[in-house]
């Protein structure tokens, strides 16, 4: 894996136009690989510009696990609207100590009551207002994060599985001109089991309780007979916390 990375590092990084034109090669090369030897290029490759996020949601031990193996102080961003539920700041407390997590814990920069007072419950406002949320206490912080950590590559645990809107993704984008790769897009759920279980790693305290995805406790349901994951987020209407969803469209800055 060195040896390849070390003979692909000229030729990536001295190919004429922009980071797009290295999207066809990265992927060319990670695709053929593990989710462990993904990981490994990514630090061969970027160095110390690889930024990983997390929810620290009902699989997300997966992921910190599997990268911390292999980059232990990889800066890891942990997004806090405020609106988490209180056992998802307490597993957060126990992930971190049990991994040895290099966290930076990023906030919105407006308060969830000015917001509130200001907008209103924007997740009460269909479409539209869900966006508007999602810009204030995802995307904008996890912008800052990315700036400031000078991350050039960003490790997601997001998997094709898990909805229509990841089927069709590639292990590595573009997103904001910041290279995005996903590890364990092609696993199953029965594979991130085996992971846990393996590695006998914590359980988030509400998997027992029906959450199957996690996100703010308003915006979040217990899965129920007959529905499907997706309809488990933002009562149905959308999949995507606008996080992972591309945020150059006209309107995008708040």
């Amino acid at each position: 894996m060195k040896v390849l990375a070390r003979r692909l590092r000229p030729l990536l990084f001295h190919l004429r136009g922009g980071h797009s034109d290295k999207l066809d090669i990265y992927n060319n090369v990670v695709s053929r690989l593990s989710a462990e030897a993904r990981v490994a290029w990514a630090a061969e490759i970027f160095g110390d510009k690889i930024v990983v996020s997390t929810s620290f949601g009902i699989q997300s031990p997966v992921m910190l696990h599997l990268v911390t193996s292999i980059i232990p102080e990889v800066p890891i961003v942990f997004v806090d609207t405020g609106y988490l539920f209180p056992e998802t700041y307490q597993f957060a407390e126990t992930l971190t100590k049990r991994l040895g997590l290099n966290l930076k814990t990023y906030n919105p920069i407006m308060t969830p009551a000015r917001q509130e007072a200001m907008y209103g419950r924007l997740w009460e406002q269909g479409i539209e207002g869900l966006r508007k949320y999602s810009l204030i206490n995802k995307v904008e912080p996890m912008d800052r994060a990315l700036a400031e950590l000078r991350g050039k590559i960003w490790l997601t645990g997001i998997r094709r599985s898990q909805s229509v809107s990841r089927q069709h993704l590639n292990f590595v984008s573009l997103q904001n001109q910041t290279f995005k790769l996903t590890p364990i897009l092609d696993w199953s759920d029965e594979q991130v089991d085996e992971y846990l279980q393996t590695n006998n790693l914590p359980e988030h305290p509400l998997r027992q309780r029906g959450y199957v995805s996690l996100g703010d406790w308003h915006s979040t349901s217990v899965l129920e007979k007959d529905m499907t994951p997706e309809q488990t987020r933002f009562q149905g209407l959308k999949r995507e916390c606008g996080l992972h969803e591309p945020s150059d469209i006209p309107g995008y800055r708040i």
